[in-house]
Parts: C-alpha cells; sequence; structure tokens
C-alpha cells in the first residue's frame, strides 16, 4: 500500500519549535556530545552499487546502526543522550548555573542524578538506551517491557542496571502503565513517544537520533535524492525528514515513510490526516516498529515533510534481512534485525512498481539514503530467520565475501 502525501500542512515549514529541535546547529551540538564519549565511535555508511544496478539507481546508501555504542541499534543515540540532558538540566536547576556534558563527572552533578529514576516502556532498543544513559550518570531506571519483548532482549536491559516491570498486553499498554507508574513514584518518564501535554523528552529523544544523519551526510560524496525510513511511532522517521528538509530546503530529497503492515499507524493517519490508532491484530515480527499509535510530534514533523507513506508485509522485511545477508556482487554483506531493513524494503517495492517510481520520482539518476535501525539484537530470532548466525555474516563482511 502507497499514500502520497495530501495533508493540509505537507510542504509548510516546520513550527518554530521542531526547527530548533532539529536544526542543523542543534544536530551539531549532538555529535559534539558524542565525540566527548570514550565509547562511540561512527557507524559506517555502506554503499551498495550490486542492488543499485538491479533498481536500476544511481546509488543506495545504508547507514549501519547495528554497530552504534554496543547496542546494536541508533536508538542508542536517543534514549541515553536524553537521560543526560535532563540531568544536566535537573542539576543545573539546583545549582543556579549553566552546565554541559563537561560537568557530568562533578560530584554535584552526580549527586543530583543520584536522585533521579527515569523509566520508559519499550519493545527493546529503547529501553537499553534509557539504561545505558542512567548508568552512564549513576541514575535509577526502571524499563516497563510488554509480553511481547523476547528474553533475550530483556536480558540484554538488565545487562545495564535496569530494574524490569512486566506488562500484560502490547507496547501501547506498556506505555500507559509506565506513565501510570512513573506519575505515582515521581519518576521521569524518558518516552520515545510523546501525547498530549508530554512532547519536549520525546523531542529531546528525536534530537539525539540527528547525530547518525550529521555522519552520513559527511559519509556520502553527493546528498540523496530520495531518503526511504521505516517508522514505528515515527520518531527516527520524522527526526530524518525534518532535519534533512532543514538541512537543504526547496533542494530537500523526497522522503517516504514506511510501516510494517500489521502496524500502519504513520500509513492510516496519513490517509485520514489526523492522528489514528489502529486496531491490535496478528503480530507482526518487526517487532521494534509494533505500534499503534503514532507520535503527535513526529506526526506534525512528518505531514509536513514526508512526501509518502507506504506499508510492507511480514515475508518482505525477512527477504530483506536474507538479502543482505547473501549480497550479491561486491557489495557488503549487513546484519539487519527484523526491523532494521525495513526502508530498504520499502525501495525494493517502489522500484519494482512503474507507477510507483513515477509517484515518487524514482530514476535512473536517484540517489537513496536507507537507515539499518538495528543489527542482531535478538540472535537467536535472526539466526531462526536468516539461516546464519550475526557472526557468520559479520565474518563474510569482513572478508569481503
Amino acid at each position: 500500500m502507497f499514500h502520497i502525501n495530501t495533508h493540509a500542512d505537507f510542504g509548510r515549514a516546520l513550527t518554530p519549535e521542531d526547527a530548533g529541535l532539529l536544526s542543523p546547529a542543534a544536530a551539531e551540538a549532538v555529535e559534539q556530545h558524542f565525540a566527548e564519549r570514550p565509547d562511540h565511535r561512527p557507524t559506517p555508511l555502506h554503499a551498495l552499487p550490486a542492488l543499485a544496478d538491479e533498481l536500476a539507481v544511481a546509488g543506495v546508501f545504508v547507514k549501519d546502526e547495528g554497530h552504534r555504542l554496543g547496542l546494536g541499534s541508533f536508538k542508542a543515540l536517543g534514549g541515553s543522550y536524553a537521560v543526560i540532558r535532563l540531568v544536566l538540566q535537573e542539576a543545573a536547576s539546583r545549582l543556579g548555573c549553566s552546565l554541559d556534558t563537561q560537568d557530568l563527572s562533578r560530584p554535584d552533578v552526580r549527586a543530583a542524578a543520584a536522585s533521579m529514576t527515569f523509566g520508559c516502556a519499550t519493545d527493546g532498543n529503547h529501553g537499553r538506551s534509557v539504561a545505558m544513559g542512567a548508568r552512564l550518570v549513576g541514575a535509577r531506571s526502571v524499563i516497563f517491557v510488554h509480553s511481547g519483548v523476547s528474553e533475550q532482549r530483556i536480558a540484554a536491559i538488565a545487562h545495564y542496571g535496569a530494574e524490569i516491570v512486566r506488562v500484560a498486553g502490547t507496547y501501547d499498554d506498556s506505555v500507559a502503565e509506565a506513565a501510570r507508574v512513573c506519575d505515582v513514584n515521581g519518576w521521569t518518564v524518558v518516552s520515545d513517544t510523546s501525547w498530549p501535554g508530554y512532547e519536549a523528552i520525546p523531542g529531546l529523544v528525536m534530537q539525539g537520533y540527528t547525530a547518525l544523519l550529521s555522519e552520513a551526510l559527511r559519509q556520502m560524496e553527493k546528498p540523496p535524492t530520495h531518503v526511504f525510513v521505516q517508522a514505528g511511532v515515527g520518531g527516527i522517521a520524522a527526526a530524518t525528514a525534518g532535519h534533512l528538509a532543514l538541512r537543504f530546503g526547496a533542494d530537500r530529497p523526497r522522503f517516504v515513510v514506511v510501516d510494517p503492515a500489521r502496524a500502519a499507524c504513520l500509513y492510516e493517519t496519513a490517509k485520514a490526516g489526523h492522528p489514528v490508532k489502529v486496531a491490535h491484530g496478528e503480530p507482526t515480527i518487526m517487532a521494534m516498529l509494533e505500534c499503534y499509535e503514532p507520535s503527535l510530534v513526529a506526526w506534525r514533523i512528518l505531514s509536513r515533510a514526508a512526501d509518502a507513506f507506504m506499508t510492507v508485509d511480514e515475508e518482505d522485511a525477512v527477504s530483506i534481512m536474507n538479502r543482505l545477508a547473501r549480497p550479491k556482487g561486491k557489495d557488503p554483506a549487513i546484519v539487519a534485525g527484523e526491523s532494521g531493513g525495513v526502508g530498504l524494503a520499502g525501495l525494493l517495492a517502489v522500484a519494482a512498481d512503474p507507477a510507483l517510481r513515477e509517484a515518487i520520482g524514482l530514476t535512473a539518476q536517484s540517489r537513496v539514503f536507507v537507515i539499518n535501525t538495528e543489527g542482531a539484537t535478538d540472535p537467536e530470532r535472526y539466526e531462526a530467520l536468516v539461516g546464519l548466525s550475526p557472526g557468520a555474516v559479520a565474518g563474510a563482511s569482513s572478508q569481503g565475501v
């Protein structure tokens, strides 16, 4: 399914708040923060010339977030960054002075952090990021997981010292429970989705994601003409679309949002022209994207900056995992989790349809950017779906196979 954005806000400038959040200057500050962390390294940008030839485009470029900060996901940038900014805000308020990331080791800042508890709901990756940020500054974290989160992903969150609370139901149920419990206890919710009256913190999470965009644009010889990004509640898609619109203005790339067909809250929202909560049905294998209601901040940005919305099916997600693990020609092998290659799966679907190619302006001169949003964050499931271990795929890539 494919829908061209016909929302009344499409093409309008971002609101001043959103523009400030995702501006090039803000992204530069985010990058500086991560550059100061000794454990941080830029992630690779892979060119896939064989796939580009197959799709009849000039280039396909994959930003591989499976290498990000040891968490294997772009979400390492968002939750941890928000936690650190919130600690600095609290400490600055207590001390009556301005603070920045180089002040995180100060005893008075650590004391402020030790008094704070951060909570969130997660499908896996965001919770690890929040827990990592809390451990980094000496704060407490309590992470709420729904019944669809695998034991391996729960163990990975607990590894960072988080307390785990299990919630019956879906991701949306865990979001509601996290908000309720945090409110009762006076804890700080660090959510990657937003709702009425709760936008500032999800905005910080989205701002953290801009670090990968600054890296990617430096790694490309020319800016992309087209971008396909997957969406759950819409945070990474909105951060990408909004930042590129601000950076390039009228020359911005065409932007396509890709949803799982079984959890297509942004696709249905785009069709309706207002936020839509879709019904819970059969779970999607794209676990990190299994969200049934969009983030309000994300939709506000995407309604103005996204050209089209589409869905992909379960078999598309599995197929692209296998395609990336067993590339053709001299393309590198890439480890992509169940949700990681969904943007690329959307590109393949559009490239195979002449009408959709024309609708989005995809030609032989197009340079397409996608994000592998996660590596094998559940190695057992990855091996079951691909028939190879993540290590075997990564080894093949390093050997140029």
